[in-house]
């Protein structure tokens, strides 16, 4: 006769079992993911009034990082990218405050979708794509693109301003890289303010993280982030990458 599994053993077998999945549980929570920030989506909150009133500060949002990676940059598109060098000493950010932003930012480190550099990141909305040429502004106060006047409704104006740009500039965009600049035109570091820096001014491709497409939090400033493609209709490329043969 076999004797009975006394009940303190079946109690440690149990508590083994358990142990086991939840060790299993959670290396495939920390796969899924590592695997959702590299290849997927990311999350970054909002530091400064550069991209007002689109992005509010201490907003948090959500990147793709299929772009660029797997779909094609787009004007109008709002774009996290990894400072050119020198963009963030004029940036004047803050910190997360508030408790719930942190306790947010911490969550979001925990499951990989943030990560302790994403202060080194900033966000812009792309106007000029490699071979573009951006000028600002006309005798209307409208920015150009490829010659074609821009009606821009995401942009945040002085009271009584037209002019899209407190500088007169014309640049070309060079192969490989994006021009780029807040929707709160009079107080955006953006690509006009960052000539004198390693690039003059322009972004490199390859330094953009993703395309931005919601805002996550808070609540009430829930919504999905668009391109605005009515913007930019009619405008011809000129990057030969994206010419039909």
């Amino acid at each position: 006769m076999v004797p009975p599994v006394s009940s303190e053993r079946s109690f440690s077998r149990t508590l083994v079992v358990l142990l086991r999945d939840l060790v299993f549980i959670v290396i495939a929570a920390l796969v899924v993911s590592f695997l959702i920030k590299t290849f997927l989506i990311r999350s970054f909150y909002i530091p400064t009034e550069s991209m007002e009133s689109t992005l509010a500060r201490d907003d948090r949002i959500i990147v793709s990082q299929l772009t660029p990676r797997v779909f094609p940059l787009e004007r109008g598109d709002v774009v996290v990218f990894v400072d050119p060098g020198g963009w963030l000493s004029l940036q004047v950010g803050v910190s997360e405050n508030d408790p719930l932003s942190r306790v947010l930012n911490g969550l979001s480190m925990v499951v990989g979708l943030s990560s302790p550099n994403d202060n080194e990141h900033l966000v812009k909305r792309v106007i000029g794509l490699p071979g573009d040429t951006v000028e600002c502004c006309d005798e209307l106060g409208a920015m150009t693109v490829n010659g074609v006047p821009l009606s821009e409704p995401y942009l945040s104006l002085p009271e009584g301003v037209n002019k899209v740009s407190s500088e007169d500039f014309s640049v070309t965009v060079p192969e490989g890289s994006l021009w780029v600049m807040g929707d709160n035109r009079y107080n955006s570091a953006d690509s006009r303010r960052n000539t004198d820096k390693p690039g003059g001014g322009f972004v490199p491709v390859e330094n953009v993280v993703g395309r931005a497409f919601v805002i996550s939090w808070p609540s009430e400033r829930w919504q999905w982030l668009g391109n605005y493609p009515e913007t930019f209709e009619g405008i011809e490329s000129r990057d030969p990458s994206r010419s039909p043969e």
